[in-house]
Formats: structure tokens, sequence, C-alpha cells
């Protein structure tokens, strides 16, 4: 008998803007940096690519690239993501 799994995906299931802070924290203190932008790049999935360009007025594809973990974006285009998505960065 074989048992069907699906990929785990924690996003699934992050509803609270807690939660999501609580993630996005979470990936910022990892130590490769690039955990961070996967992440960010995830929520933006999440949120809908289409939206997320609209409110940032970067290129949907673009974005893409720049939050897959293989893409080397400016911190422009990193603080207009997490405000799109109702975040803010800060030093505490």
């Amino acid at each position: 008998m074989k048992i069907k799994t699906s990929p785990y995906n924690p996003l699934d299931y992050l509803e609270t803007e807690e939660e999501i802070k609580e993630y996005l924290n979470n990936a910022f203190m990892d130590d490769d940096p690039q955990v961070f932008l996967i992440a960010l790049g995830h929520l933006a999935q999440k949120k809908g690519m289409a939206e997320v360009a609209r409110k940032t007025g970067l290129n949907r594809e673009s974005l893409y690239k720049s939050m897959s973990g293989d893409g080397n974006p400016k911190f422009s285009t990193i603080s207009k993501v997490a405000k799109a998505l109702g975040c803010k960065l800060a030093i505490v």
C-alpha cells in the first residue's frame, strides 16, 4: 500500500500578521542571508506576486528572480517588497 503525501508548506499555516512577522524574523536571524530572501519571496507569492509587483512598481518576473534565493536584489527592492507585505524592516 502506498501512502500519498504532499509537500509541507509552512506558509499554508501562517494566518496572522504576528505569525508572518515571526516567520520573517526567524528567517532574518539565519546565518545565510538567502534564507530571508527566500522567505520574503514565499510571502510575496502567498500574497500574489502580481499584487506585490503593482504595489512596489516593480516587474513581476524580476521579482520572482530576485526573491528566488538565487537572485541578488537591491536593498531598495527588499524594502519595497517588505512594505508591500505590510512589514517594516528595523534594527532593534
